[in-house]
């Protein structure tokens, strides 16, 4: 039986195969909403045959969205129509999932086909928060610093939308840590320049990501995962790095957390990285053998023969896939066919396979 169709327990949830939507920004929420585009994006998925639907990251602050079109889940009103996505995803057998977010120095930004760059706070922009006054690009306006009682509301915008979460009907949440956004900002000496308890050594600068956890932990039921996606190094000297990442990991893992999501980059525009086919699996491979906790893999995984290989070698446990879900809702259905699985599709699709 293919490794990659096998089903997933994780505390009281089985994924039914190892196949994840991996978060995918659609830049087409207004005031933080989820609109019908989502709901047939994110569903089309699950009836594609997907393990865990996953939205975008859903910032828990207004000020905390990349884009003004970012979705959100910082009030109580965006719930209703998160809560009819999360019904549909799991009508189709499939588990919800929503990706928490604060995107820090590298929020109020133009959507890509805008053309990408800042948003000026006289076009609807605003001044966004970063563990130190350092913008991602020079030249840009600089960000403001948090002080440390602004970082504990952001821990509790973080707890807020979690409760949300779990009213809406996801069955996972996960922390965003990376790419460069608001708690990537706080574990790279890159983008982290403080000099209190939240910067400088190590110990300091996973505070953060920690506290999150922890928060979010204590109010996600027990029976739930929990996952935090990282980028596992900056790909850039004096970075963030691999070793880094093996201890927050195993950090992680003893308050609670279920699945490390190994992405990399993203916190600096001068790195380096070294892209190929699974170019970031061997980060969730490492993670998973020297700390024991889950893993998922992403980045340039486009085929069912390389995501067999992935979790049949026991490189990671689950492959969560992006472009090439953009590319093909149906990915799932397809792998079963060329594994030569059972082939599962809604009953309204049966007469196509």
């Amino acid at each position: 039986m293919s490794a990659l169709l096998t089903p997933f327990p994780v505390r009281e949830v089985v994924f039914r195969n190892r196949i994840a939507v991996s978060p995918m920004c659609q830049y087409s929420s207004e005031d933080g909403f989820a609109n019908d585009w989502h709901l047939v994006h994110l569903g089309s998925r699950a009836t594609g045959g997907a393990a865990l639907v996953m939205t975008e990251a859903a910032a828990v602050e207004a000020r905390g969205r990349i884009s003004p079109q970012d979705l959100g889940i910082w009030k109580d009103e965006h719930v209703e129509f998160l809560a009819r996505i999360a019904a549909f995803v799991r009508q189709q057998g499939a588990v919800a999932g929503i990706q928490l977010a604060h995107a820090g120095r590298k929020a109020s930004t133009r959507r890509p086909w805008d053309g990408g760059g800042v948003v000026p706070e006289a076009e609807g922009g605003w001044r966004p928060v970063a563990p130190s006054a350092v913008p991602f690009n020079p030249g840009e306006p600089v960000p403001a610093e948090l002080s440390k009682a602004e970082i504990r509301g952001t821990v509790d915008a973080f707890v807020a939308a979690a409760r949300r979460a779990l009213r809406a009907g996801f069955q996972v949440t996960e922390i965003h840590a990376a790419h460069g956004y608001l708690v990537h900002q706080f574990l790279s000496p890159l983008s982290n320049q403080r000099t209190d308890e939240y910067g400088g050594a190590f110990e300091n600068r996973i505070r953060l990501a920690l506290e999150v956890a922890v928060a979010v932990r204590a109010v996600w039921p027990a029976g739930l995962p929990l996952f935090v996606r990282i980028s596992a190094t900056d790909w850039a000297p004096g970075g963030w790095d691999i070793d880094e990442s093996v201890e927050l990991a195993r950090r992680l893992k003893a308050v609670g957390v279920d699945l490390i999501d190994c992405s990399s980059g993203g916190a600096v525009p001068h790195q380096k990285i070294a892209l190929g086919p699974g170019y970031q699996v061997p980060f969730a491979a490492r993670i998973r053998k020297e700390t024991g906790v889950a893993t998922g893999a992403v980045g340039m995984i486009t085929t069912p023969q390389q995501a067999e290989e992935i979790v049949g070698s026991g490189q990671a446990d689950m492959v969560l896939l992006a472009r090439e879900f953009l590319r093909d809702p149906y990915f799932p259905l397809h792998a079963a066919k060329a594994l030569g699985s059972k082939v599962e599709p809604p009953s309204q699709y049966l007469r196509a396979f």
